[in-house]
């Protein structure tokens, strides 16, 4: 049924004289959702009323991503386009596709990425990349955290504040770093996030509880360099891309070091002059094989599959440590964008399309077509 195609160093596995029937899986943003460049940088004066207009579908993706994943596995398969609502259920069992390309992060709940893999397992239908229970404990990042310690991987000290009296609870020092404890794509960091004493740590922790109905992350600040790591594959072909390196000195002077979603959705546009990313970044080879190590681990020990990608920063003593784990990483597909997942795989010599359909050649490779 396979056939090895060699593409310079890369192999992909392409089915021949088989098309498969493939349903893509996707939340699109609305069309009234826009990102208001002329929003002001904010600190820890940020007015509170502009966080859910701003940052409400920062996980979702644009048409333009959609159609581009879309174009890619038309390459090679038969695509229907299935939006994750209230009406997947139904289409997908009455699709019965062969596979689903997942990149839908859900609608609403603690649990909403895991929304799409549930029903496909419920259906008996294969799919791409990481399981219900995988990307339910990921995007509650106290429940990944717990779980990274319990296996000595290293990740920030952190405590899980219910009610603003929590936080006084803190047994680590100044400055730390308060955030939605279910959110991903920069969605409640801001710049008052990172916080310098306990006044401050108070506001953040109850804009967080009010805003996003959810508890607050509080972490220890790292203040060494921030990495993030494009993972594809399983088990032993399990491959890690080129490692980006995000360069906070290279930020505006009045803007603090996080990769926040005024970084990510205000500073980093099409149009603005943006370039803080490094691709490879320039590493030691000890440091090198440290990140690589840290991150293999947390992609088995979470139980990660085909892609994922992983987001680290060097604690005061040089050691990484894990801060967040993506299992389904954002894909823009324009190279004008940074999007670090298909930015580490042209580094690589993956082009868009490539990378697409390796995600799906290690799912079919995975569930044994």
């Amino acid at each position: 049924m396979y056939k090895k195609i060699f593409v310079g160093e890369n192999i992909l596995s392409s089915l021949i004289n088989v098309r498969l029937n493939v349903a893509l899986t996707f939340n699109v943003k609305p069309e009234s959702e826009t990102f208001h460049e002329d929003l002001p940088l904010i600190h820890n004066s940020f007015q509170h009323e502009y966080q859910v207009a701003v940052d409400t579908y920062a996980e979702w993706d644009t048409w333009e991503t959609i159609n581009a994943v879309k174009d890619a596995l038309e390459e090679i398969h038969n695509v229907t386009l299935i939006e994750a609502n209230n009406e997947a259920y139904l289409k997908l069992r009455e699709l019965k596709p062969d596979i689903v390309f997942n990149i839908a992060e859900g609608l609403n709940g603690f649990n909403r990425e895991s929304h799409i893999p549930a029903i496909l397992d419920m259906l008996q239908i294969a799919y791409t990349g990481s399981d219900a229970l995988t990307l339910g404990i990921c995007l509650d990042k106290s429940r990944a955290k717990e779980i990274l310690s319990y296996h000595k991987i290293p990740t920030a000290k952190f405590l899980l504040a219910y009610r603003p009296e929590d936080a006084e609870k803190i047994s680590f020092g100044f400055p730390l770093i308060v955030k939605p404890v279910s959110e991903g794509s920069g969605k409640g960091i801001f710049s008052s996030s990172l916080v310098k004493n306990t006044g401050e740590l108070k506001e953040e922790v109850s804009r967080i509880i009010n805003n996003y109905n959810q508890p607050a992350l509080i972490e220890e600040f790292l203040p060494g360099r921030e990495f993030t790591v494009a993972i594809l594959g399983n088990g032993d072909e399990t491959r890690i891309l080129p490692i980006i390196e995000i360069r906070y000195e290279d930020f505006p002077k009045d803007v603090v070091p996080l990769y926040s979603y005024e970084a990510k959705w205000i500073l980093d546009t099409k149009e603005n002059e943006f370039d803080v990313f490094e691709c490879p970044a320039r590493l030691t080879k000890e440091l090198e094989e440290q990140i690589k190590s840290t991150t293999l681990q947390t992609y088995r020990v979470l139980g990660c599959k085909d892609w994922s990608r992983i987001d680290l920063r060097l604690d005061k003593n040089g050691v990484p440590n894990v801060i967040e784990i993506n299992p389904l990483p954002g894909i823009m597909p324009d190279p004008n964008e940074n999007s670090s997942f298909p930015k580490a795989a042209r580094a690589a010599g993956i082009e868009y399309n490539q990378m697409i359909q390796n995600v799906l050649q290690a799912a079919i490779k995975r569930y044994n077509f």
